[in-house]
């Protein structure tokens, strides 16, 4: 039987719930061309900016009328559910405001930001296709599409040495783990058989249980892990992190800091919690490969990541540096809702990065707008802000509340709901696990309070370098008040962000 007819008809179907990613992959390219159209207009990187915004706003319109059933596309490669739709929200709101942010700043000069615009796309696209890939080879190439994208970006500013440090650190870090996991992903296929991670359970349970087959299916998920490890700066495959987060230009540290954190938990959601899974629960995973508890694993690699990353972050005095060690420590809490392994916990994930997103761009934005000002993002600049940029000082304040976990904010509620994952496990097998879990976290979470304290001592309460008032674009103060008001309102209105994160689970969760 000749089944290529077949293909083609799956392809072409599949190609047409595919328009949103095909809007950004013909964006990417047009976006190149009108670089080169553009290049002698005096509103050049206005008209860039805008073609970018078009972009994906034509892309939230085809995202937006996805159907609401999971199917399968392009023969088991890619799967169009509501779980990476979610996903796929954050992401085009985490590149518009990228683009809002960058266009003002005076990190990208006109005549070098249409390929940022351009590349920034394609990152988007390359984190759509990690939040819901379902094949090997496509987690792959997602993976890497982000990732050698993002080493072009982190060293973007030309001539910049500590730019170009960041690049290179990152190449190596990333080909590492890049490395680790293909091997990784090499071992599955020889053990299971197949590159569908929607077949891994049932391959799993047919495997032999001698000792040979169990230690190479650990070593593979181990393997793989790194992978997704790198991508959220969990420990150990944080080292990167730092120096990318400081070297880069601000306003794509801003991005990476939190588009790829989502595309990595979505993908650890989707991998580990969704095909790994042999009974319906990662215990039937450990049952599968030996007794391993992969929940008190995934526990413990994120006690190690919240406390690294926060009492690292204790004597930073770079914001940059700061905020990179916090977001290290932020994947130890998401982690906790994998650990939890229930749809609560998955539900806090899915909530905790879309709070994430909110606080963490706007924490970099006040940042840009002091750096953009002084030349500097260090916390001895941010001194007496309050009185020279009243509404950043405020501002900032707001998101550093909420990066602790204060109510009421946004990061409250994300926070807030990681604890009930974590807290409704301890009366279960295992329960002492998720105790001592919860009490880590909570003393993390005033280790981070004392860091971020300082950086509001210093708006605050100290006198400032000059008295000149700080100057920035009336755009950023737009979206400083956007991201502060945006920051309070849900940690007080909850109920849009739970229905919404329920009812994109309802049809992936298996119970």
């Amino acid at each position: 039987m000749d089944i290529q007819p077949f293909l083609v008809a799956e392809n072409v179907r599949s190609a047409g719930w595919f328009r949103p990613e095909l809007v950004l992959t013909i964006g990417t390219l047009a976006l190149f061309l009108l670089d080169i159209v553009w290049r002698r207009s005096q509103s050049r990187a206005r008209l860039l900016s805008i073609a970018t915004l078009t972009v994906f706003g034509l892309s939230a319109a085809l995202l937006a009328v996805q159907p609401g059933t999971p199917q399968s596309l392009f023969n088991g490669m890619i799967a169009n559910d509501a779980f990476a739709n979610f996903f796929k929200w954050i992401f085009l709101a985490g590149g518009a405001l990228t683009v809002l942010i960058a266009g003002p700043s005076r990190a990208y000069p006109p005549s070098r930001i249409g390929p940022f615009f351009a590349l920034l796309v394609s990152i988007v696209l390359g984190l759509f296709l990690m939040a819901s890939a379902t094949d090997l080879l496509m987690i792959y190439m997602s993976i890497e599409l982000v990732s050698m994208v993002s080493y072009a970006l982190a060293g973007y500013s030309k001539g910049d040495r500590k730019a170009a440090e960041a690049a290179l650190k990152y190449v190596i870090f990333g080909g590492v783990a890049s490395g680790a996991m293909l091997f990784g992903m090499s071992y599955l296929y020889g053990l299971l058989g197949t590159t569908d991670i929607t077949r891994f359970a049932a391959a799993i349970q047919a495997l032999p249980s001698t000792l040979p087959y169990r230690l190479g299916l650990i070593l593979a998920v181990v393997l793989v892990s790194s992978g997704v490890g790198y991508k959220i700066a969990a420990v150990p495959w944080h080292m990167w992190a730092p120096d990318v987060y400081e070297g880069a230009p601000t306003p794509f540290t801003a991005f990476l800091s939190t588009g790829p954190k989502a595309a990595g938990f979505a993908l650890a959601v989707r991998l580990l919690w969704g095909s790994l899974d042999v009974r319906g629960s990662m215990m039937g995973l450990s049952v599968a490969v030996g007794n391993v508890p992969w929940p008190a694993v995934v526990g413990v690699l994120s006690a190690v990541t919240m406390t690294l990353g926060n009492f690292t972050a204790l004597p930073q005095t770079n914001l940059k540096r700061l905020l990179a060690y916090s977001s290290i420590a932020h994947a130890g809490y998401a982690l906790m809702g994998l650990a939890a392994n229930s749809f609560v916990g998955t539900q806090a994930v899915m909530v905790y990065m879309l709070a994430y997103l909110i606080m963490n761009l706007g924490a970099f934005l006040a940042v840009i707008v002091v750096e953009r000002f002084t030349g500097s993002p260090t916390i001895f600049e941010f001194r007496g802000l309050a009185h020279r940029a009243p509404l950043a000082a405020v501002s900032m304040a707001v998101f550093l509340f909420a990066l602790t976990g204060l109510p009421p904010s946004i990061g409250f509620t994300g926070k807030y709901w990681l604890f009930i994952a974590v807290l409704d496990r301890v009366p279960g097998p295992g329960g002492t696990w998720y105790a001592v879990l919860a009490i880590i976290a909570a003393l993390n979470t005033a280790v981070a309070l004392y860091y971020y304290a300082r950086v509001l001592r210093a708006m605050f309460f100290e006198a400032p370098l000059s008295e000149t008032p700080v100057t920035y674009p009336t755009s950023y103060k737009w979206l400083l008040a956007g991201f502060a008001t945006a920051t309070v309102l849900f940690g007080i209105w909850v109920t849009p962000i739970m229905d919404w994160t329920r009812l994109s689970l309802g049809s992936f969760y298996r119970g």
